[in-house]
């Protein structure tokens, strides 16, 4: 049985300019940082005909083309495990999906090394990444960006540079030990208790993009600033900056749909400002999943957002990417 993790991420800045139909026409950048939480996939022969698949469902399917789950499907026909195959594919995962972390992405990635090491020829961090995005922006043609496949196999912090050929230049940015630590201590995320599908939102922007809208690509065009400004005040360990970003950030992010918020997010948000947050936003596309907030009283945030029934999930950073964890 082969087991490979992938992390989990939070875009820390710059969000929304990995998708094609903004960076094929302008270029991209953005800071993501992979977290300690992670999905799992086990990949293993069996004796049984046919394949076995279970992850939030079963599956029985006799042919790769039955297959519904559709990563998996255009995983297996990308390794060129066909008919004859008879596998068993596991997944499990830290934190559900649907709430704004790039769990798919974390998921391809995973499936992506497991299969090649089942193979025999396990894949360099860069094809790891470049194959997750063929499967889901390529061959599936989801209207989502490379941030999450990219972040998920390299892990760590860092920027990404995404150059209109298609090419994804990585950045690693490493922080001072002082700065890592107070990162971590002072920045703090909320589940909401809402999973959604990213689709609908990221299909408005993606459109917008590809009509050349100009209110659109002058949104992004100021987020991927932001991206920048923020990479540097990092480096800097200038993190109150970030916070003061991550605010802008989020008003900018609000005016690219209509999904992006809701009265009880935004309710959520104000308590959150009136109550030692400097900045912060919805991570992912929007609409639910988590809260992210960069305070200057972290306590006093801790106890405003619990005592709202949010539930915190403590935020460490993954130095690894996608990894193989046995054999």
């Amino acid at each position: 049985m082969i087991v490979t993790r992938s992390p989990l991420r939070i875009s820390v800045g710059g969000g929304g300019t990995d998708l094609p139909s903004y960076y094929e026409q302008r270029e991209g950048f953005l800071v993501a940082m992979a977290i300690q939480a992670h999905v799992y996939v086990s990949v293993q022969r069996t004796l049984e005909p046919g394949i076995l698949l279970k992850y939030s469902r079963i599956e029985r399917p006799r042919r790769v083309a039955e297959i519904e789950h559709p990563i998996i499907r255009e995983a297996l026909l990308e390794h060129g495990l066909g008919e004859e195959t008879a596998l068993e594919v596991t997944s499990v995962a830290d934190i559900p999906a649907g709430t704004g972390l790039g769990s798919s992405g974390s998921f391809t990635t995973a499936l992506m090394q497991g299969l090649a090491a089942l193979r025999g020829a396990p894949m360099s961090t860069e094809e790891v990444a470049a194959s997750a995005c063929r499967i889901e922006l390529d061959r599936l043609r989801e209207p989502i960006g490379k941030q999450d496949q990219y972040i998920a196999a390299y892990g760590g912090l860092c920027g990404f540079h995404f150059r209109a050929d298609g090419r994804v230049e990585v950045e690693r940015i490493e922080l001072p030990p002082e700065t890592h630590a107070r990162l971590q201590s002072h920045t703090l995320m909320f589940f909401t208790g809402r999973t959604r599908s990213a689709g609908e939102i990221l299909q408005q922007q993606d459109a917008a993009s590809r009509a050349m809208d100009a209110g659109m690509l002058a949104n992004l065009d100021r987020v991927k600033a932001m991206g920048f400004a923020i990479r540097d005040a990092l480096l800097a360990g200038r993190l109150d900056r970030w916070g003061e970003i991550m605010r802008e950030h989020w008003e900018a992010k609000k005016q690219r749909s209509t999904g992006m918020s809701n009265p009880q997010i935004d309710a959520w948000y104000d308590l959150a400002m009136a109550s030692g947050a400097i900045g912060g936003k919805l991570v992912g596309a929007g609409g639910g999943g988590f809260l992210l907030f960069h305070a200057h009283d972290a306590e006093a945030l801790r106890a405003a957002m619990t005592g709202a029934g949010l539930k915190e999930v403590p935020l460490r950073l993954q130095p690894q990417g996608t990894t193989i964890i046995a054999p």
